[in-house]
């Protein structure tokens, strides 16, 4: 089962995410905010007596935060040993996939670049495969820098 993959659409772009990061894919309901947070931390969510910190990747992506747009599922996972919700857009699939992973060639949208580890096809459309953590370790480090 290495080859699991779930596909989703986030800022109006197709990506890939392998199965083992993700622990449940969730319908949001209600999110308390947090004052103070960059505009992609979009609050905090309970999940089965555990508090998951939401990120919007869209408002990462693209450096604008829209209250406007609401997004509802989120990916969870553990990261760093701590529960997180990542807003999708949509969510496709998970499927079992036998192609291999293709490298990045061409050009890629620049906000894209330091979360995109490769491509992964499902059904001839091609979608960017992203590790969850890189999300948040990047982000991380470039705070703490």
């Amino acid at each position: 089962m290495n080859n699991l993959y779930l596909f989703a659409r986030v800022a109006d772009t197709g990506v890939a995410v392998r199965a083992s990061e993700v622990e449940a894919v969730v319908k949001l309901s209600g999110l308390s905010t947090i004052p103070g947070v960059p505009g992609h931390v979009a609050g905090l969510a309970t999940l089965r007596s555990r508090v998951l910190t939401i990120i919007d990747i869209a408002a990462l992506i693209s450096g604008k935060c829209d209250p406007a747009e609401v997004r509802s599922y989120a990916i969870v996972s553990e990261i760093c040993g701590h529960s997180y919700g990542l807003l999708v857009d949509q969510v496709i699939d998970i499927c079992e996939v036998t192609e291999e992973i293709l490298p990045l060639r061409g050009r890629i949208d620049p906000a894209w670049q330091r979360y995109a580890e490769g491509v992964q096809m499902r059904e001839g459309e091609p979608h960017l495969l992203v590790s969850l953590g890189s999300f948040i370790e990047i982000n991380m480090f470039v705070q703490a820098a």
